[in-house]
């Protein structure tokens, strides 16, 4: 058992123990050591081989019993039993916002509240209220956040969808009766959440590939299955769908179940208005409805199929009736961002704060994957529950980061860690002063803690903007996708100020950020806003997210000379001084 599974357990550990009631110096002491052993610098099995598990401080000796247990023989006794004793419907209000052990315990102490259903009848009768430290407002908030997990348990994130829909993809491609195939549906056009998976293939044979298709493995459930026409139920819950069409039908089903309903009614009323139909089995010449073969016209690609109603290939990621028509009609479509475009990133984090490897690891992978830099930005000092870092600790951080560069330097390597920090937007002032924030290559400014209000959220993230050593406004709607809902701001208020002061906006690519929300780059790029593409990484795993980012960047819009991390070193180094160059001059 790695050392990521490991943390994770310790701290299910903590949160089971907390909804027990446990002592809090226990809850804590479990909760710590997630935190050790997830940024151990070196394998765990060799610590615990060499007996120096011990020997890390905050390890005492029944955390060291446990961990050696897990790692040695994959389970844990302890945690097995721990996990029967708490009834899971209890593990499951851990989900709804606002509502954390100490408020379960009292729920469940004094109401016998111990599954979501319990819950919200307790709200809708009153009770919830009557009960000491919650109140009227507290069961209102209550009652919204069980509205959302219900709304939210039939999305999934792009990045699942994506993970369970590639192999099957795959796998279709490869079979001997399969002419053509892809994704569709909301996860072609780059959603960041999806309902289901939509398959679309093309063959002389539909009924094998159908048979192929709810016989692989990982299905849960086949739901249903016909000649044409396939859904099941993937082990992780999502429901996936397949249709197989001959090939000259292809290309227009393709079309069809790519593009939401407003773009696909569009994509009829331009057929209508030029004597056609088009539907999912073609174009037509016919003023009626029809699937004759004899009057379709000849399409190869869905490229053929725009241009036969007066139109510029829109991108998959553009089909949202969302201004495509306007600019297809023009020929104006931009040259979509590719994500092998982006030579870096610019908000990362590694052990030095709530990240899982050093700075030596991270520039190996960083370099290895073919990046030129990658910006070191570990949380500031008031992130505590992050290890966030006190300025004499960044300060050496930084001489850590030089000396490294040095010895990429001396061995003729181009790669170069930046050094950096993600500063908390605290509420009259950022948590670093101007003086060290200066002696910084990147600075990230995240509002971590929000007020409940619109207008001070807008107005800290602002003062943020209007700092001259501040380069990057961090996710900024604090948006957990599925999970939480963003924070008040007025997102256009905040975007004037980055055009005024010439601040970058993130597009944080961790698919449970996706944040800013791909609808409002539209209003960013008109405003010459420039977006940065980042992981927010704390694993080196996570700047695989970066073509998350790319994608959701294609769907607002954007272009490789707005996006900042295409930019070559140099040239990066230069845009970096540009702001606080500006200041200085007055």
């Amino acid at each position: 058992m790695d050392k990521e599974r490991v943390a994770e357990i310790l701290l299910e550990i903590g949160t089971l123990l907390e909804l027990k009631g446990e002592n809090p110096f226990k809850t804590r002491a479990y909760q710590n050591g997630a935190r050790i052993i997830g940024s151990l610098n070196e394998p765990l099995p060799r610590l615990i081989a060499e007996g120096r598990l011990g020997e890390l401080k905050g390890i005492g000796a029944a955390l060291q019993q446990k961990i050696t247990e897990l790692v040695t023989t994959g389970r844990l006794k302890y945690y097995e039993e721990l996990k029967a004793s708490v009834p899971s419907g209890l593990v499951a209000l851990l989900d709804i916002p606002g509502l954390g052990p100490k408020k379960i315990i009292v729920l469940n102490q004094k109401l016998g509240v111990d599954s979501l259903e319990k819950l919200e009848a307790a709200c809708q009768t009153g009770r919830v209220a009557q009960l000491p430290g919650f109140g009227a407002k507290t069961q209102e908030n209550l009652l919204q956040g069980i509205a959302y997990r219900r709304l939210y348990a039939q999305r999934t994130r792009l990045d699942e969808a994506l993970q369970a829909a590639e192999p099957i993809l795959e796998s279709l491609r490869q079979h001997p009766d399969v002419l053509r195939c892809s994704i569709a549906g909301s996860l072609r056009r780059w959603r960041e959440t999806i309902g289901d998976v939509d398959f679309l293939a093309s063959s002389r044979q539909p009924v094998r590939v159908i048979e192929h298709f709810v016989a692989l493995p990982g299905h849960r459930n086949v739901v249903a299955r016909g000649d044409t026409k396939a859904s099941v139920i993937l082990a992780t819950g999502i429901q996936a769908d397949l249709r197989v069409v001959s090939d000259a039908e292809y290309p227009f089903a393709l079309a069809y179940f790519t593009g939401n309903k407003e773009h696909n009614i569009v994509m009829r009323q331009r057929a209508i208005a030029r004597g056609l139909r088009l539907n999912e089995y073609g174009l037509f010449r016919s003023k009626e409805e029809t699937r004759d073969p004899k009057l379709r016209l000849a399409c190869q690609t869905e490229a053929e199929i725009f241009a036969a109603l007066d139109l510029a290939y829109v991108p998959p990621e553009l089909r949202e009736d969302h201004g495509e028509f306007e600019a297809a009609e023009r020929g104006a479509l931009p040259r979509l961002l590719e994500w092998t475009d982006l030579k870096g990133a610019l908000h990362n984090h590694t052990t030095w704060s709530d990240g899982h490897h050093t700075l030596e690891e991270t520039a190996a992978h960083m370099e290895e994957l073919g990046l030129q830099y990658w910006a070191v930005t570990d949380h500031s000092r008031a992130a505590f529950q992050a290890n966030g870092l006190e300025p004499q600790r960044l300060r050496k951080q930084i001489k850590a980061i030089a000396a490294l560069n040095q010895r990429l330097a001396d061995a003729g390597r181009e790669f170069r860690l930046l050094t950096g920090s993600e500063v908390d937007v605290l509420k009259d002032k950022l948590d670093f002063d101007d003086r060290l924030l200066a002696e910084l290559d990147v600075v990230v400014a995240s509002l971590h803690v929000p007020a409940r209000e619109e207008a001070e959220n807008t107005k800290r993230l602002i003062r943020a903007a209007e700092n001259q050593y501040v380069h990057i406004l961090g996710h900024l709607t604090g948006r957990l996708l599925l999970e939480r809902e963003p924070y008040p701001v007025n997102q256009e208020a905040v975007i004037d100020a980055c055009a005024e002061t010439g601040t970058w906006i993130e597009l944080n690519c961790n698919p449970w950020r996706l944040d800013l929300d791909w609808r409002k780059w539209f209003y960013a790029r008109s405003k010459g806003v420039k977006c940065v593409i980042n992981p927010d990484a704390h694993r080196n795993g996570d700047a695989g997210y970066l073509r998350l980012g790319a994608g959701v960047a294609r769907k607002g819009w954007l272009t490789r000379a707005e996006v900042i991390n295409t930019l070559p070193l140099a040239k990066l180094r230069q845009a970096l001084r540009k702001k606080r160059d500006r200041a200085a001059r007055g």
